[in-house]
């Protein structure tokens, strides 16, 4: 794999960007170093992979990551300079950015301090308001997205999924969530994502920046995609207590399960991050303390003196004096000059003021608005709904869900409701179209003879669940992939599970099942994990022994066993209820 990426370093593309070397890869594409000869200046290049050069939806979303940056122009997102698709190659130039990614920074530092999570999750939050603004929901925000060049600008990178909401459906790709850990509750449940989705992500990466862990974990993907959707994250606050209060609420919103709940735009997000930011750093007032008496000094008053009579005044410029009188006299003048022009004054601004809200609000207010019900539109076809000139009242907006239950292209469900009274405005009465993508197949990714980390990340990318087997192999290195169940190629629904067998070496060690009845479910999983075991599947039973811990076992303690052998364990929900009998009602 390495070997395919390197054999490219030196190749003059369209014979203007020459390849230098590899800086990033991943699941479909790999990134390069190059230097633009005609502008002479490095510039970044994303190519498709030989293998997926040949699969037309894999190219599909390559050209559709492409389209979606191409449409917005903003300093905290990765500039697309360049786009090239023909029938040997298909590339995007990019601006190069020289820096670390947001992950890379985290883990060096471990966690962040309250400021530097304002300064990078504000430039993300103006990042996403951007895109949200275009209609581009990127639906995989997490900290390998977000570059940081070498003077902290926030760079967001990837739109490889959020070209999805832009696509025709015989265009778009199959790609269905983004990363499991970073995931919004309702991508989890395979719904729709919106700009709410992004917000949420954002959410996550600040817990990670404020705390420098994940707020879920979790042996599988489906564990950590259903501790998403219940909510029950630690409060940052419990695991750094100096986290200012504010800043938790903030991140604890975004990062809301109940979409109703959370913040329900970037732009009203980054009014908290900046008024918390703001005030933040405004210097505090010192405040007296109540039990120190505040000593004032006494200053004697001097005795009132005759007043002397004013002598005449002597006005600069002018050559005679002027009596008191007459200076009294032209000071009443001066000040009805000034009364009578503050109040023309006040006036011309007055009727000012009343023009421009005349022009731009009143007018509205006091003027029979023209006003349009909502058609329906489910059940029909979107393409047509879309393309129709009769609808020029309407401006549609499309997201997408998996829904077998309808037929591809068919509207599933719109906001606002049809029946619905709405103003008509110039830009159009705006409407979201719900469209179903019927059954979505995606095609598994060559994984084998892969490190087992980057291969279960390229599959989880890829909208599946992953099952891990440690087996012994002669052939393959320990700890990389001997081999795939279902076989690469093949095409899945999105969410569905593939299993892969990782190398334990040429021999597996044996070792003796512990016993872990007794204990709690997770001092089960430490007990099996030291003594190189894996935890297979729980499950939950009424039992006699105290709920929440372990009271049978796959493997009987002490048997020996090959090691990465994995162990299943059920776990007492208590003792079954027993029925309470009905009283007995006495005869009259």
């Amino acid at each position: 794999m390495e070997r395919s990426q390197n054999k490219n370093i030196g190749t003059l593309l369209d014979e203007r960007y020459e390849l230098l070397e590899v800086i990033g890869s991943g699941g479909m594409s790999v990134v390069y170093k190059a230097l633009d000869h005609r502008l002479n200046r490095y510039v970044a290049v994303k190519m498709l992979r030989e293998e997926s050069f040949s699969d037309p939806e894999l190219r599909g979303q390559f050209q559709a990551e492409s389209q979606a940056v191409a449409m917005l122009s903003h300093p905290n997102i990765v500039s697309v300079y360049d786009v090239s698709h023909s029938s040997d190659v298909e590339y995007i130039v990019m601006e190069l950015i020289e820096g670390v990614t947001l992950k890379q920074y985290i883990s060096g530092k471990g966690r962040l301090t309250p400021q530097e999570t304002l300064f990078f999750a504000s430039q993300i939050c103006q990042a996403l308001q951007h895109a949200h603004e275009h209609g581009i929901v990127h639906r995989d925000i997490k900290p390998q997205n977000i570059m940081i060049d070498r003077t902290g600008v926030v760079k967001v990178a990837d739109f490889g999924i959020a070209a999805l909401e832009h696509q025709n459906g015989d265009e778009r790709s199959d790609t269905a969530i983004g990363s499991v850990h970073y995931i919004a509750p309702e991508q989890a449940r395979g719904l729709d994502a919106d700009a709410r989705s992004d917000l949420y992500s954002l959410g996550v990466v600040m817990y990670e920046m404020l705390t420098g862990q994940l707020p879920y974990e979790g042996e599988k993907p489906e564990e950590i995609a259903l501790k998403h959707i219940s909510g029950t994250a630690e409060r940052p606050r419990k695991l750094v207590p100096e986290i200012p209060e504010k800043l938790e609420r903030i991140t604890m919103k975004a990062m809301c399960a109940d979409l109703a709940q959370r913040y329900p735009s970037a732009e009203r997000m980054l009014q908290d991050i900046e008024a918390f930011r703001t005030t933040s750093q405004k210097p505090r007032a010192v405040q007296p303390d109540p039990e120190k008496p505040v000593e004032t000094e006494q200053v004697e008053l001097p005795e009132e003196e005759e007043k002397p009579e004013r002598e005449p005044i002597s006005i600069l410029g002018v050559g005679k004096e002027l009596t008191e009188a007459q200076y009294t006299r032209r000071k009443k003048r001066a000040r009805r000059v000034s009364f009578f022009t503050g109040i023309f004054a006040v006036t011309l601004v007055a009727v000012g003021l009343f023009a421009f809200l005349w022009n731009y609000l009143l007018r509205d207010i006091f003027s029979e608005a023209e006003r349009l019900e909502v058609m329906d539109f489910t059940g029909k076809n979107y393409e047509s709904v879309i393309n129709d000139e009769d609808l020029s009242d309407y401006r549609f907006t499309v997201v997408y869900t998996v829904d077998p239950e309808i037929a591809e292209g068919v509207i599933v469900s719109q906001k606002p409701e049809a029946g619905k009274s709405m103003m008509i405005v110039p830009e159009g009465i705006n409407v979201q179209l719900t469209v179903s993508t019927g059954i979505v197949l995606t095609k598994i990714p060559y994984v084998i003879n892969w490190e087992s980390s980057e291969a279960i990340s390229t599959l989880e990318d890829a909208g599946f669940l992953v099952q891990t087997e440690v087996q012994e192999s002669k052939t393959v290195t320990e700890g990389y992939v001997v081999s795939v169940d279902p076989e690469p190629g093949q095409s899945l629904a999105a969410g569905s599970t593939v299993k892969i067998v990782i190398s334990g070496g040429p021999e597996l060690r044996t070792v003796k099942a512990p016993d872990v009845t007794g204990l709690s479910e997770s001092a089960a999983i430490v007990r099996l994990e030291s003594s190189a075991l894996m935890l297979g599947e729980v499950y939950r039973e009424e039992n006699d022994a105290p709920a929440g811990t372990v009271f049978r076992q796959s493997t009987a303690p002490g048997t020996e066993v090959a090691e990465f052998t994995k162990i299943y364990i059920w776990i007492s929900n208590g003792p079954a209820a027993t029925p309470t009998p009905a009283a007995e009602t006495a005869n009259p």
